[in-house]
């Protein structure tokens, strides 16, 4: 991809404040932008060059969390408020969409990075860490070492996102990437939620829901589970789980349909059976929907028969 054709990818009207944000304030800073791919599921992974002399760059609540990864130099770079601790490649930074940043680059220097909405870890926390989203946020680390996570990002660099079945494989990395964020780079919340379901009504309705992702489910069943009347079930629910009943148990439904496509060979009218689709075209459209993407594609590409994965 030229450098002219990703920066009118960039500037297009629908793309997010937040990354045109970024991108303005890398622009001036004598940033050149490689590469940007948008990878389905509101991800999206660009590679900055930056040339030219020493320049102190600032960041003011994007909005969005970025994870960075340096890939050339920065060996002298630093962020104002850590003097003396510097960059270099394979180092990495958690930046939060609220945080706000000056950074002394000395040099020239070459980086990535990985844009994602807070609301990634919404269902990593509730299914993963067994926490409630609002209890979470991402922790603002600086020049932080994961030799795994670093790996994933070198990877992702080297290779092609322009075709389908690259900017797919490049999403299934980045989401093993934001996974391991959530585990090892999350933080508290400053305040204590209020409100919500018990974490024992919360497991309970977790898993009631992941045992009948094959049939139809109601607002009035969950209520019964949960002993709650229609409306205070769903406001708690959203509350505690981060989105709206029917929000959850569609992406838990595309989850499911992720994860046989790419373990099993099932043939996709019993795949959207179990995921509780009315046929294999309901579940393609829901699947197109996430991921821009037929199901019967995501299994060539990342299912247990490609040997890339």
């Amino acid at each position: 991809m030229t450098s002219a054709t990703a920066s009118r990818i960039v500037s297009v009207e629908d793309t997010p404040q937040g990354i045109r944000s970024v991108y303005d304030t890398l622009k001036t800073a004598h940033a050149r932008l490689e590469r940007f791919a948008w990878l389905g599921d509101e991800l999206a992974i660009a590679i900055w060059q930056r040339d030219g002399g020493p320049e102190m760059t600032s960041y003011l609540e994007p909005g969005h969390h970025t994870l960075s990864c340096y890939l050339d130099g920065g060996y002298r770079t630093e962020r104002e408020t850590m003097p003396g601790i510097y960059g270099a490649p394979s180092r990495l930074c958690a930046l939060p969409g609220e945080h706000e940043s000056r950074w002394w680059v000395p040099a020239p220097m070459r980086f990535m990075h990985i844009y994602f909405l807070p609301g990634h870890f919404t269902r990593r926390a509730v299914v993963e860490l067994d926490r409630e989203p609002r209890e979470l946020t991402l922790a603002d680390r600086t020049y932080f070492e994961d030799p795994q996570m670093a790996a994933l990002c070198l990877d992702l660099a080297q290779r092609d996102w322009e075709d389908a079945d690259a900017r797919l494989y490049a999403n299934e990395t980045v989401h093993e990437l934001l996974n391991r964020l959530l585990h090892t780079q999350s933080a508290r919340a400053p305040s204590n939620p209020r409100g919500g379901l018990s974490p024992s009504a919360r497991r309970t309705l977790r898993d009631y829901i992941d045992a009948h992702l094959d049939s139809a489910i109601t607002l009035g069943e969950l209520a019964r589970v949960a002993n709650l009347s229609e409306f205070h079930l769903a406001r708690m629910f959203t509350l505690s789980f981060g989105m709206s009943p029917h929000a959850w148990i569609t992406e838990r439904r595309v989850d499911r349909a992720r994860h046989l496509l790419r373990t099993t060979d099932l043939p996709l009218d019993q795949i959207a059976s179990q995921c509780g689709y009315a046929d294999p075209s309901h579940l393609s459209h829901r699947f197109r929907g996430v991921l821009n993407v037929s199901p019967g594609r995501y299994r060539k590409v990342l299912g247990p028969d490609n040997p890339a994965r």
